[in-house]
């Protein structure tokens, strides 16, 4: 069994990075019963790809693991039909089961690049939740009320504002509840807009008869504008299946400011460390760009071959030298026959779309919008831009040196 002392080393591993842990007394009587906790977090694959958001929990998953406990990867098949209605003013449209699980194989190729395969236990809630029968149901939701589901902030708002709320979204926070009494975890970890649903697992668990799940809670990753979260939706995220030289260049556009939060929430760097870098720039003795090369890099190494890294990074600088602005070696180069321009002129965005430059026009816009894309070097201002027969455009997406060279 584990002493005082290494239990004590193991709370502050633990606790590293996080916004709460309810609670640390009953976390350290779980960790003195038990040699190795389960460990739980879910994932609904509504979208393909993960990002530096939940980078953070995998993280914090991989810490767990290191310290011997099991995890539990849950994907969210059925919930992920439901839709999470955590910070939404709306209601989530639908996701097909086919799209749920095509989603969910995408997201078990790139968990593996941080946690490892061999200790973790991959878990589809579909497979408890959906032969649940009318009465299992029924019970389950007599065990809360809708006066406590109105507590939850983001309900509240919509319901004083008159805004619809679908009785399936006050299923989905039992349904994750209901996941952690089937697991029986002794562990949940979610983001801070996620405490509500964690902490219903823990009422559920009583109800049913278990001993209740501690709930870690981390912080929500800012993303690459400085404001909002991480999120594809916003465009301002940096997916870690993206290219070494994508990801880098992205982490070199953050704000210094910001940067701190990166290397507390994405690296393993000790926090006088951090602070020795921070001494560092105020001194003047460190260049702030020195020290988010490093972050990168550091981030870098835990998605892709450092080799790799190292090149990605030799030609970003070729790339982005002031003194002697360079093109890459070689420009992904497209050819628009005259069957795009039987119905007029083909827009910009959509064509950029068309080729997988962006990953929507929408996306293309907000890129706009940011001072984010270049056309021939110069800054696009606006968005509707029609091609022109027998021209060449070159196409970069921001500060990262991504191109793109269309000819029509």
């Amino acid at each position: 069994m584990k002493t005082e002392a290494q239990i004590e080393q193991e709370i502050l591993k633990i606790q590293r990075g996080t916004v709460e842990v309810i609670s640390i007394p009953e976390l350290k009587d779980k960790l003195k019963k038990k040699e190795s906790l389960r460990i739980k977090a879910g994932f609904d694959p509504t979208a393909p790809d993960l990002h530096l958001g939940h980078f953070v929990l995998l993280r914090k998953l991989r810490h767990f693991q290191d310290l011997g406990h099991q995890i539990l990867f849950l994907l969210g098949d059925f919930t992920g039909m439901i839709g999470d209605p955590s910070g939404k003013s709306e209601t989530r449209k639908r996701l097909t089961k086919e799209e749920v699980r095509e989603n969910s194989l995408t997201y078990q190729n790139q968990v593996f690049r941080i946690l490892d395969r061999e200790k973790t236990q991959v878990v589809y809630n579909a497979e408890w939740c959906m032969p649940l029968t009318s009465e299992d149901i029924l019970t389950l939701t007599a065990k809360y009320t809708v006066s406590r589901m109105l507590e939850r902030d983001d309900f509240t708002k919509r319901y004083r504002a008159g805004s619809p709320i679908s009785m399936i979204e006050f299923l989905y926070p039992l349904f994750q509840g209901y996941d952690s009494v089937h697991l029986k975890s002794d562990v949940e970890i979610g983001g801070t807009d996620q405490k509500f649903n964690l902490l219903i697992g823990r009422d559920l668990q009583r109800e049913y008869g278990q001993e209740p799940q501690c709930v870690v809670t981390l912080p929500l990753l800012v993303g690459l504008d400085g404001s909002k979260k991480m999120s594809k939706s916003l465009g301002n995220y940096i997916g870690i299946t993206e290219a070494p030289i994508d990801i880098y260049g992205k982490v070199m556009s953050i704000s210094d400011e910001l940067m701190w939060n990166y290397f507390e929430l994405l690296t393993d760097l000790s926090f006088e460390e951090i602070d020795n870098r921070k001494k560092g720039i105020s001194e003047k003795t460190l260049h702030p760009k020195e020290v988010k090369s490093e972050l990168a890099l550091l981030i870098l190494d835990q998605l892709h071959d450092p080799a790799q890294n190292r090149g990605a990074v030799e030609e970003w600088n070729r790339i982005h030298n002031a003194k002697n602005r360079a093109l890459p070696e070689e420009i992904k180069t497209i050819q628009l026959d005259e069957s795009y321009f039987v119905e007029g002129h083909p827009g910009l965005l959509s064509i950029l779309n068309q080729f997988q430059f962006i990953t929507s026009v929408s996306e293309g816009r907000r890129l706009v919008q940011a001072g984010g894309l270049y056309l021939n070097e110069e800054k696009l201002s606006e968005w509707q831009i029609s091609l022109e027969k027998g021209q060449e455009y070159l196409i970069r997406q921001g500060k990262k040196g991504k191109f793109l060279r269309i000819l029509t």
